[in-house]
Parts: C-alpha cells; structure tokens; sequence
C-alpha cells in the first residue's frame, strides 16, 4: 500500500521533524520511502511542507499533485492545500487559528486539538509529536515502535533523555482523533 502524505504549516511548529520522524519509521517498517521538504528562507515562522510517501512497491517519483493526506497546521495550510487531497482522502487540521474550516463532503475531514493538548503537556516542544500521533490513529501507516525507532535515530544523542516524553505525546495525539 502507498500513503502519499503532505504536513504544511509554519516554520518552527516541527512540520519537517515530523516529515523525518515519519520517513525514518518507514524505513524501519522496510518500506519504500520519500521525503521531500519545502520551506521558504525565513523558516521559523514562515510557511513550511513535507511530501512523505511511504510505499510496499517502488515509488517512482517523490513529486505529488494530490495527496492521500494533508495535515493542514494553520489557516494558509488549509486552504493551499485542501482542494489536493483526493477524494476519499483524509484532512487533518489543528483547529487551533482556524477561522474557516473545510467543508469538503467527498473526504474524510479530522480536526485535532493538538495546541491544546500541547499546552496540557506543559511543553510546547511536544506539539510535532502529538500530530504525528493523531496522524497515525488516523491512517496507521507505520507501526508505533517504529515511529520511537526513527525518532531516537533523528534526535543527537544528546536528547535521547526526551523520547519518553515524546513518546507520551505520540500516545496523546492517537487519542484525539475524531470524525467532524
């Protein structure tokens, strides 16, 4: 099976970690992979994306017009990106800033409370962490071991003392999902 997946937002909201963590739980799963980020000079703060497909088959090129997922993680997000998922496809969106939220009805649309629940864990580095989570409740492409496997080979090893913590985070974003 092949997950063509894009995670927009901004800049410092941990959207390329999130991108890598995910590649690196593919390879771990032996998967076929891509990773593919975009981000403008700015970086922090300004607009940023990952295409990440993950695939049982050859993957012939990591360039996409549609995805079979967007994780949308601002307003611009959303409305960049919402009309490139197929349909049967899944959006996923912090509703936290949103102002207008998809009403597409040939997708499955999953808001998630993720800055909220990031604000309950006390850390706010934890946020790429819960979406990442909820995103895998969403569309389990990889399996959980796999995901803490490419999280310890992304971060130094200086913070390795994180990945229970991150670890809590990824288990709190699977429990946020839920059909709009």
């Amino acid at each position: 099976m092949t997950n063509e997946i894009i995670i927009a937002g901004f800049g410092g909201q941990g959207v390329l970690s999130m991108g890598k963590i995910l590649a690196y739980a593919g390879l771990m799963d032996d998967q076929e992979v891509t990773w593919m980020p975009a981000y403008g000079p700015e970086q922090r703060g300004g607009t940023a994306n990952v295409t990440v497909i993950i695939s049982d088959k050859a993957i012939s090129s990591p360039v996409l017009d549609v995805y079979d997922v967007v994780v949308a993680l601002n307003q611009q997000s959303i409305d960049k990106f919402e009309s490139k998922v197929k349909p049967g496809g899944i959006l996923m969106y912090d509703s936290y800033g949103t102002h207008r939220h998809p009403d597409r009805k040939d997708i499955r649309i999953l808001p998630i409370d993720a800055m909220e629940a990031t604000i309950e864990t006390g850390n706010s580095k934890t946020y790429n962490m819960i979406v990442l989570g909820a995103l895998l409740a969403a569309r389990p492409m990889v399996p959980v071991e796999s995901v803490l496997k490419g999280l310890k080979k992304t971060l130094p090893e200086r913070h390795h003392h994180l990945i229970p913590l991150n670890e809590q985070a990824l288990r709190k974003g699977m429990s946020l999902v839920k059909e709009a």
